[in-house]
């Protein structure tokens, strides 16, 4: 079960919520409005767990994405409440914005059995950054956060899995993390992609190989009406593998879309990372350099940290209001 601030901010006003969050801020009023927010977005993971079988995410600050001790601090209140509630460490799984200061966190979080993900991605230098961070998963995002509202910013394409402006960064990090897998033999991340609008987008980062997915509401709904085409849809019945990047090969029918990115200035976001770099040296340094370079990278890291903290700050203020109320 996925989440992010926006997801929580909204839960957080649906009436099946409102006796727990009120309860809540009547019990942390003297501990302030994080304290209460913590235990809130944990209260619905916790209401909800029995329905799924693998973990529950919450997002840390996004307002902090570049304070490592606050990420630290943040994903360790979250820790403490699961535990609290009796959800163990692998039941859930914390998400990182993906600038060098918040990654560095991820390796101390890891040595105190608390895994991550590598949110708020949108390029290989950020990518290789989450596997050198050591995070369990990495959520690319298909789609810029803005897309969602103004369709004119949306690469509304006949076959995302090819023609989709977020493709070929999708498959350079699945081939550049089954290379690392093969010269290192380290696990790398599960690529759980994330920012569809429609299913077929969705579909194509099951033929990329994503190895799950964030899905929203609409998009299942559209998945559930849909009829089977073969011809259309590639991969039929094709399970996935033990090994996810044992024995990875890019489909043929995909090995251009790598060597293309519409979205770079260079001719291949290749040229612009290499696995040499140590992007996490300095608070990520080197990560941010990247990231500084490549204008798409930046403008939407930007956006989707702007995004989350609205969501966040919109929490607060109704926490408050409600610490005055008890």
């Amino acid at each position: 079960m996925t989440s992010n601030n926006l997801w929580v901010n909204i839960q957080m006003s649906h009436e099946e919520n409102r006796e727990m969050f009120q309860q809540v801020c009547k019990e942390l009023k003297s501990e302030g409005w994080k304290a209460a927010y913590t235990r809130i977005a944990v209260n619905m993971c916790k209401n909800n767990i029995d329905n799924i079988k693998g973990r529950v995410l919450l997002q840390v600050y996004p307002n902090q994405a570049y304070d490592t001790d606050a990420v630290l601090a943040s994903a360790r209140a979250y820790a403490a409440e699961f535990k609290r509630v009796g959800i163990s460490q692998d039941r859930y799984c914390i998400k990182i914005p993906s600038t060098g200061p918040a990654l560095n966190a991820c390796p101390i979080l890891k040595k105190e059995g608390i895994r991550t993900l590598g949110t708020a991605l949108f390029g290989l230098p950020q990518a290789i950054a989450a596997s050198q961070a050591e995070c369990l998963y990495i959520s690319p995002y298909f789609n810029e956060v803005k897309a969602h509202d103004d369709l004119k910013l949306w690469p509304n394409v006949e076959d995302p899995a090819t023609q989709h402006t977020m493709s070929g960064r999708t498959m350079q990090i699945l081939e550049t993390y089954n290379r690392l897998y093969e010269e290192t033999g380290k696990e790398q991340p599960f690529l759980k992609q994330a920012s569809f609008i429609t299913a077929k987008e969705a579909m194509a980062a099951g033929e990329h190989g994503c190895h799950s997915a964030t899905i929203s509401p609409a998009v299942l709904d559209e998945l559930a009406s849909l009829q089977y085409d073969g011809s259309k849809q590639p991969g039929e019945g094709k399970p996935k593998q033990a090994g996810v990047y044992a024995g990875y090969k890019t489909p043929e029918r995909l090995m251009k879309v790598s060597k293309l990115d519409p979205l770079s200035a260079a001719k291949i976001d290749g040229e612009l990372a290499s696995t040499d770099i140590d992007y996490l040296a300095n608070n990520g340094a080197e990560l941010q350099k990247a990231i500084e370079a490549d204008p798409v990278t930046k403008q939407r890291l930007d956006e989707a940290l702007t995004l989350f903290t609205g969501g966040l700050l919109e929490s607060k203020a109704k926490i408050e209001k409600a610490f005055a109320e008890v």
